[in-house]
């Protein structure tokens, strides 16, 4: 978690993941001079900054180190719990997020998460969700992120259908780096997963110029996203509804 909190500020991937965020943020508070927003599942507490541009933000984990590490950097709102059970009150969030949650869950605890992101949201609120995506894409990140399974679009819709949201944009993310990406995870599996300290790599930031390479790449592709889709990609990032 330590690591991965080094990497949140900078990392080509956490970028991105932030450009590709930002529109479905605008799109879910339109509208709304002070919304609340929850975090589930959220770490260290890093994506509170990003909430926090849209309304009053909150999060909460299970990782006790990662709550404290989110202390530490001065973050306030944040509660110690399971993503199973949460301690806020039903229809209280104008927006719930699962950023990089949900694959890691098994599947009767993923159900459940789903559910309380539903009871959490207000009638007409949104929820946003990211998920790792396409099992050809398996690899020793899937080692440091406890993966269970890796999403495809029909089974993220299924899910998310079936907990009484509409889905209002779905899409692949990361699809510029889609090739390199695949060579590379096909070459970690035939070799074998590393371990935690083998896979450790896969979060460290690259050299500079490689990183701001990559960071570019992304935001172009953020750009594309405003107005198309992506067929593939490492990731799923979904905007959904409650219905009134």
């Amino acid at each position: 978690l330590r690591a991965t909190a080094r990497a949140e500020a900078s990392h080509f991937w956490f970028r991105g993941f932030r450009y590709f965020v930002v529109p479905l943020l605008r799109e879910a508070t339109k509208g709304l001079s002070a919304a609340r927003l929850l975090d589930c599942g959220c770490g260290t507490g890093r994506n509170l900054e990003l909430l926090g541009r849209f309304g009053r933000a909150y999060g909460f984990d299970l990782s006790e180190s990662g709550l404290r590490i989110g202390r530490e950097s001065g973050r306030t709102r944040l509660a110690r719990a399971t993503v199973a059970a949460v301690p806020f009150a039903s229809r209280a969030f104008d927006v719930v997020t699962s950023f990089d949650v949900l694959y890691s869950l098994e599947s009767d605890v993923e159900r459940a998460a789903v559910a309380e992101m539903h009871r959490l949201t207000r009638p007409g609120g949104f929820i946003i969700v990211n998920v790792a995506a396409m099992e050809a894409l398996r690899g020793d990140h899937s080692v440091l992120s406890r993966e269970v399974r890796r999403y495809s679009r029909a089974s993220l819709h299924q899910l998310l259908t079936g907990a009484g949201f509409s889905v209002v944009r779905l899409t692949y993310t990361n699809a510029s780096l889609f090739l390199p990406m695949l060579a590379m995870r096909a070459a970690q599996r035939r070799r074998g997963l590393a371990d935690d300290d083998g896979a450790a790599h896969e979060i460290a930031v690259p050299w500079a110029p490689v990183n701001a390479l990559l960071t570019g790449v992304l935001r172009l592709e953020s750009w594309w996203l405003r107005v198309a889709g992506n067929a593939f990609g490492s990731s799923l990032l979904c905007l959904a509804r409650k219905r009134e």
